[in-house]
């Protein structure tokens, strides 16, 4: 089984290769791709390992959440629908890998690129704004959930030693703090082929507590004897009939986050050898790993639903639904903080690398941004020191840890992150560069599928954005800045 072997290596180096544009476009040799790159080395297993890793994050956590807003009929099925089309929409995407023919044609290194060959113009800032500010959300989005589980195991622990009679409550600040600092030394690393180690533990710990939650859910089941919840989801009385709808909502939300990964797609795909096509190698990727997720985001949302029913908590390891046993409770959160650390480089470090790529070619005379200070480690290679990296991702760090703080809503954030990017991230983009791509005619009856699939998606996102904006309203109705407490 090969699938932990190259995980790591993530979206390899050349995925985020700052000299990309430059490489010369060379024959294929024995060491050498056609763009002159390194031999890419990625497989099937590779590719889905890649996927799995980015995919099942924080998001599975809230998902009983979800699932109790939409009930059992509802919760499964829009479940099973996301799973589909992001899955048919990925397929779209990988297509759009090379422009031109699909076995010989350029290859595009990034997403934006994917859109700069084939839509162009003014789609190619709008694809990048939304990229970017997504992948800053998502840093956000871990910060929180980061210190939300720090926060469980200490509130955990107290519980346990005061038998549940102290209330334990506890400042989430300085929990993010921890987290911003311990960030603030991976950012340092330059690039992803150095942090393997990394992102094959972050993959060990996303299945380690996501088992846990769901064992304990089974548990749960087990000792009642019954499943909780109903056909139609939470019930009118513990809320109101608005609150019904604004929840539902923002449930899609939660969903769609849970499924989002098409931002790095291409990414991976950049790391895959061929022939056979990537296009080919990564559609079987998308859909071994999609399988794989939705049928764990299945089991976890429906047992953790089943365990609580309507009272089922937004973070199913840290809503306090499992006091007992409360070291394994402990375990599932420390793995998910670990599961944070590394998942937020993985979404950050093409951020990173737009940045100080567009800084290099805005000033390429500037000593700040280009010089490179040898740092002599005892027993390994020296470190290059960039000043311009070292201050500018501290700042990047720093920032999203300080709105952290400021917004601390686990729930709500997720719902607007999965809502703002999931239509034109995953599904606008790929739809309208998959038509330019194969020359679909106007009006043809696959192109009118298409346009009905991407309004589909776009009503969806929209409800779903409504659905959260109404949830940080609510909560902004008692919340003090700085002084978050569970």
């Amino acid at each position: 089984m090969k699938m932990g072997e190259n995980t790591g290596s993530k979206f390899q180096a050349h995925a985020f290769d700052l000299s990309a544009a430059a490489a010369p476009p060379q024959g294929p040799s024995k060491c050498f791709d056609d763009d002159g790159r390194l031999k890419r080395t990625g497989t099937v297993w590779t590719a889905s390992a890649h996927i799995i890793t980015a995919v099942i994050g924080s998001g599975v956590l809230s998902l009983a959440w979800a699932t109790a807003q939409l009930g059992w009929i509802a919760g499964p099925t829009v479940l099973f629908l996301f799973s589909f089309v992001t899955y048919y929409t990925s397929s779209l995407l990988a297509a759009c890998y090379r422009s031109g023919d699909p076995d010989t044609g350029k290859r595009n290194y990034t997403y934006m690129e994917a859109v700069r060959s084939n839509l162009g113009g003014f789609k190619v800032k709008i694809c990048g704004f939304i990229q970017y500010m997504n992948l800053f959300g998502v840093a956000i989005g871990y910060t929180i959930a980061a210190s939300i589980s720090m926060m469980a195991i200490k509130r955990s622990n107290c519980f346990h030693s005061s038998h549940g009679k102290d209330p334990c409550k506890i400042s989430s600040n300085p929990y993010m703090i921890m987290f911003g600092a311990v960030e603030i030394i991976f950012s340092q690393i330059p690039d992803f082929d150095q942090i393997s180690w990394l992102s094959i533990v972050a993959a060990v710990m996303s299945f380690t507590y996501s088992s846990i939650g769901l064992a304990l859910g089974i548990a749960k089941v087990a000792e009642t004897g019954k499943f909780r919840g109903s056909l139609t989801g939470i019930s009118i009385g513990t809320v109101t009939q608005t609150q019904k709808i604004w929840r539902s909502f923002q449930a899609l939300g939660d969903i769609a986050f849970a499924y989002s990964y098409s931002l790095i797609l291409i990414e991976i795909q950049d790391t895959i050898k061929s022939p056979p096509s990537e296009a080919k190698t990564m559609k079987k990727a998308t859909l071994v790993s999609v399988s794989v997720t939705t049928l764990f985001y299945m089991l976890c949302g429906c047992m953790g639903y089943a365990a609580f029913g309507d009272l089922a908590p937004g973070n199913l390891l840290t809503g306090f639904g499992f006091f007992n046993p409360y070291w394994l409770l402990d375990i599932a959160n420390a793995a998910i903080v670990i599961h944070l650390v590394g998942a937020y480089q993985v979404y950050c470090q093409p951020l990173f690398a737009f940045v100080e790529k567009t800084a290099i070619e805005k000033f390429p005379e500037s000593k700040f941004i280009t010089n490179v200070i040898e740092v002599p480690i005892p027993g390994f290679k020296p470190y290059k020191l960039s000043v311009f990296r070292l201050i500018w991702r501290s700042i990047f760090v720093i920032m999203t840890t300080i709105i952290s703080m400021l917004l601390p809503f686990f729930n709500d954030i997720v719902g607007i992150l999965g809502a703002f990017g999931f239509w034109p991230l995953t599904v606008y983009f790929p739809v309208e560069m998959y038509i330019v791509q194969k020359k679909i005619p106007k009006w043809s009856t696959r192109w009118i599928s298409l346009q009905i699939l991407s309004l589909a998606c776009l009503v969806i996102s929209i409800a779903a954005a409504a659905g959260s904006f109404a949830g940080v309203i609510l909560d902004l109705k008692v919340y003090k800045p700085f002084k978050t407490s569970y």
